[in-house]
């Protein structure tokens, strides 16, 4: 259609679409808007809104006590072990000292030592106990360590076994409520889909169809931009099933418009030609005769061939002759292009 308007309504044209198209920018970012912000009216839930509390709080605090009682058995424990191995130095130092002496005297074989034999058997039998005790202190505080990490184990065990269970039930939660902010988006676009669809059909050719087209384009990105990403897919069963229904929805609509088209066209083709052209707008007419078709039944007509004043489809004449100059004309054109005469109405 373009080639047969005005270059001054051409370049009209361009900035009414430029126009469709930055109302519907404006549309679009207040959409976005609203439709981001549509997730703020459910609660936001998080693990804690379903865990047994008490219980939760109960192993948590058991975990904190057993690694505060672990730390404190891991200082003492090596206090402990610093002794044990003191102990065990002296002890095993006592033991050679007493060795070495015990070889010696049996070389001397001197009577008068036996008191020192006593001595110092009594010496390494009171090492002996210290290091025994020792020992019994590094043990105790093992026993506190393993006790303690049986304990946490088992808090954090039951800790695991509660935020499982709340897990689950946040899950649950969530998909509801994934669910119920999808029904508000659909609530939302579903409604500017329809008055987009009735826009279509009855005003997208009236005076102020950039406003239509741009609220057109507006409602077709809510609603395949805003809403089909956030479709539930239960395994992909609501895609498939929504985009079955869109396609029939779209495929009927477009079968019935095919079909009314071609009532009508077969209506107008049987209409004598003055009235059938009469119907027909002057930029019509034009625009598809640029596109090398007949205006009347859109088939392909060779214009070039000046042998060819009639349609041989549909019979509407298309050339005829200018009524002072005789000039073969276009049956459409309101001015002679030779002698400028303007045609009959």
């Amino acid at each position: 259609m373009s080639k047969a308007l005005r270059l001054s309504e051409k370049w009209f044209r361009l900035g009414l679409w430029l126009v469709a198209l930055v109302f519907a920018g404006f549309l679009v970012g207040l959409g976005g808007t609203v439709v981001e912000n549509l997730p703020r009216v459910e609660h936001g839930y998080s693990l804690e809104d379903f865990i047994d509390k008490p219980a939760a709080n109960a192993a948590r605090a058991a975990i904190r006590e057993t690694q505060e009682t672990r730390q404190t058995a891991d200082e003492k424990l090596e206090q402990e072990q610093l002794g044990l191995n003191k102990a065990r130095a002296d002890a095993q130092t006592a033991r050679e000292t007493f060795n070495n002496w015990l070889a010696t005297r049996h070389v001397t074989q001197r009577a008068e030592q036996d008191p020192e034999l006593l001595a110092r058997t009594r010496q390494l039998d009171q090492l002996k106990a210290v290091e025994r005790k020792a020992l019994a202190k590094v043990e105790a505080q093992q026993q506190i360590q393993l006790n303690a990490q049986q304990a946490e184990q088992h808090a954090r065990r039951e800790l695991s076994r509660l935020e499982s269970a709340a897990s689950s039930q946040l899950t649950t939660e969530l998909r509801r409520q994934e669910l119920r902010v999808f029904l508000y988006r659909l609530a939302l676009t579903l409604p500017l889909l329809g008055i987009a669809g009735w826009l279509f059909v009855r005003k997208r050719q009236s005076t102020y169809w950039p406003f239509v087209w741009g609220f057109i384009y507006f409602a077709l990105f809510a609603f395949f931009v805003e809403l089909v990403p956030y479709l539930p897919s239960y395994g992909g069963y609501v895609r498939y099933a929504v985009g079955i229904v869109i396609t029939v929805l779209v495929g009927r609509y477009a079968i019935i418009a095919l079909n009314r088209y071609r009532e009508k066209q077969k209506l107008a083709e049987m209409l004598p030609d003055v009235e059938r052209r009469k119907e027909l707008s002057y930029d019509t007419a034009l625009a598809r005769l640029a596109k090398k078709v007949c205006p009347g039944c859109e088939r392909p007509v060779d214009l070039g061939n000046t042998a060819i004043d009639y349609c041989p489809h549909c019979g509407i004449c298309l050339f005829d002759r200018c009524g002072q100059c005789q000039a073969r004309k276009s049956a459409f054109a309101r001015f002679c292009h030779a002698c400028g005469l303007g045609a009959k109405g």
